[in-house]
């Protein structure tokens, strides 16, 4: 329990950070980041932490096409939440469960033998 607490108290010192980091972008930089961030949170899985290390390589990569003189745009491209989706394909998703599920039921149920 106190490891938990531990965790979460990390978490959150990690994710307010984080917004500080945000907060010193320019203008366009961070509303992209805000809207991105409402998106891609909403497929957050489990405690949040593996999102939370996506956010990160996110800020990373805003803070460094910033200093570059980037457009936001640029690197997003127009379709934002396209990027987005391929951004976080490999971070834990509450998506992630139902698939496995299903993928498990139907090999139980046919096998791996695609000759039946």
């Amino acid at each position: 329990m106190i490891k938990r607490i531990q965790k979460m108290i990390g978490d959150k010192k990690e994710y307010k950070e984080q917004m500080a980091r945000i907060e010193a972008m320019p203008e366009a930089y961070r509303f992209v980041f805000e809207k991105m961030q409402g998106y891609m949170w909403s497929f957050a899985g489990g405690d949040g932490s593996d999102m939370l290390k996506t956010q990160q390589e996110l800020i990373e990569l805003f803070e460094t096409s910033a200093a570059e003189g980037k457009h936001v745009l640029e690197v997003t491209g127009e379709d934002v939440a396209g990027f987005c989706d391929e951004f976080i394909r490999d971070t834990k998703k509450w998506t992630d469960n139902y698939r496995e599920k299903l993928n498990r039921n139907l090999l139980n149920k046919f096998g791996t033998d695609n000759d039946k």
